[in-house]
């Protein structure tokens, strides 16, 4: 399901491009895009790393319904950052081999954004995996 969110990313990323040039400017992507999605990320892997840490050594101070909340964090996320990784590395490769003034920058600020997508949906996996509550079979 990430892959099928990543390629509707990549073509809408790829088609803003376009479709912004019929309209008027492309957008620009500035660092602030890529650095919140950084932060995203960061936030996601702290989440998921302090679930490992409280689930292995005091499982008794995360109640269920907050171990539900974190793994429902973990799935939106997920599904948001392959969306959002597919729709900046589709608008990042629109540009390669254009002409335009600012092409180069556009490539590298989305591929920027690209790779922040993907810490956010590995750190999103990570979260999950944390959230794993372990079956019966592994008690015996």
């Amino acid at each position: 399901m990430l892959a099928v969110w990543g390629i509707v990313g990549l073509v809408g990323g790829w088609l803003v491009h376009p479709l912004a040039d019929r309209t008027g400017t492309a957008p620009v992507v500035s660092w602030v895009q890529p650095l919140a999605l950084l932060l995203v990320a960061l936030i996601l892997g702290y989440t998921a790393y302090a679930t490992h840490r409280v689930r292995r050594d005091r499982p008794d101070l995360l109640a269920p319904h907050q171990a539900v909340n974190r793994l429902v964090l973990a799935r939106a996320c997920a599904f948001v950052g392959a969306l959002v990784l597919g729709g900046y590395l589709g608008y990042a490769l629109s540009w390669v081999g254009d002409e335009a003034e600012l092409a180069d920058e556009r490539i590298w600020r989305s591929g920027t954004a690209t790779f922040a997508g993907l810490l956010i949906v590995i750190t999103a996996l990570l979260l999950e995996r944390a959230c794993r509550v372990g079956s019966d079979d592994d008690a015996a």
